[in-house]
């Protein structure tokens, strides 16, 4: 995207973060009574051309271990407030500080874990080729009830077809995304499973068969 894209969707996202402070506080306020932890979960992912940069959501979790120390898993821990922001996918309302830094846009793939990296295959790691967003074309198409094949391939998609038209039409349809959530988790799972590469996830569709 060109400079002036980049320039308009920082000044909208400072415009929102000032809109938005009361609504933010108080769901910080909240975080902290039930989680007796920080309300912002910072986490490493993957930005464009590959880089590394932190990335800021409102916590959803309890820090809840078993006996031997572990996490336990993300449904387990997941707390019903929690539950609540990411159906309505508030959770991802500080990344628009990573908005305002140029880390990410509105639109754009979503940044996952660096572990994921060497697990691509050779034209899924196209997906680094423009920046993250917010939200995405495989968002508004289906989110986490796809597989990651099918997620990647919806961000390849985006990558050869990016333009301001389809990122109106993105955030439009996520906005009916957000009045009727859907595809929220993947079958069986919390939130997404981890992505183990294209070839062990076809695997093990081919199991389940």
């Amino acid at each position: 995207m060109n400079t002036v894209h980049s320039l308009l969707a920082v000044v909208v996202a400072i415009l929102l973060l000032t809109l938005l402070a009361p609504l933010l506080v108080c769901i910080a306020v909240l975080i902290v009574i039930g989680t007796q932890r920080s309300p912002i979960f910072r986490q490493t992912r993957i930005g464009q051309f590959d880089r590394p940069f932190s990335i800021y959501k409102f916590r959803t979790m309890a820090d809840l271990h078993d006996g031997n120390g572990c996490p336990l898993p993300d449904e387990e821990r997941l707390t019903s407030f929690g539950r609540l922001l990411r159906a309505a996918s508030i959770d991802e309302i500080p990344q628009l500080w990573n908005v305002v830094r140029g880390d990410m846009s509105f639109v754009g793939p979503r940044p996952l874990l660096p572990e994921y990296l060497p697990r691509y295959s050779v034209p899924h790691r196209r997906r680094h080729d423009v920046k993250p967003g917010i939200t995405g074309w495989a968002q508004v198409n289906g989110r986490n009830a796809l597989t990651w094949e099918e997620k990647f391939d919806l961000d390849v998609w985006y990558v050869d077809h990016a333009s301001i038209l389809l990122d109106l039409r993105i955030l439009c349809l996520t906005l009916l995304r957000v009045i009727r959530p859907s595809g929220i988790s993947s079958q069986g799972h919390a939130t997404m499973p981890e992505f183990m590469g294209v070839s062990a996830e076809t695997g093990a569709r081919n199991e389940q068969r």
